[in-house]
């Protein structure tokens, strides 16, 4: 006979895990992804030290290298950061020497957004520590599992982003 405190029975009459704990919840979605992140965010943290403006620094350091510079106002719209934010962003990482702003040829009003060759030596660096933080993640998985996993996780987000029009961003930095 099961008992109140070791929660619900399983099929047979055996005690399932308790309510609230870790057990019970390792097939709910919501709990798994939010401890994934947790502790991909706490794992990574310590790459963006160097970095002004921390993750969203990093996010714009990676759009400017990665992709076709764009303005300031592509940038901005791209990642979802308010035009206001974007610009004292831009302003700390060109202070450190990581981006550079140029004259679009097309619209004098307008400026181009490049990384500098610290910017992209930082960039290289942090991937580094990003792909530690992740291997520590995601330790409890096999290599196979991993890929599987990133590429089940981007196919599922690219899937989320198209339902929400809001969203311009995309999981292809994340193929990288």
């Amino acid at each position: 006979m099961a008992s109140v405190t070791s929660g619900r029975p399983r099929a047979g009459g055996e005690p399932g895990p308790a309510p609230g704990s870790a057990a019970a919840l390792s097939n709910d979605l919501g709990w798994a992804l939010g401890v994934v992140f947790r502790g991909y965010v706490k794992a990574a943290g310590a790459a963006f030290t160097d970095v002004p403006g921390g993750p969203r620094g990093y996010q714009v350091l990676t759009a400017a290298t990665r992709s076709e510079p764009g303005s300031q106002q592509e940038l901005a719209h791209h990642l979802g950061v308010d035009r206001t934010v974007m610009t004292y962003l831009l302003d700390d990482l060109e202070r450190a020497g990581l981006i550079e702003r140029h004259p679009d040829p097309a619209d004098r009003r307008a400026r181009r957004i490049a990384p500098t060759e610290r910017g992209r030596a930082l960039l290289c660096d942090l991937d580094q520590r990003l792909g530690a933080a992740e291997q520590h993640v995601l330790a409890g998985l096999g290599a196979r599992d991993r890929q599987a996993f990133r590429a089940l996780l981007c196919r599922a987000a690219a899937h989320a982003n198209a339902l929400d029009p809001s969203s311009p961003g995309s999981c292809a930095a994340l193929a990288d």
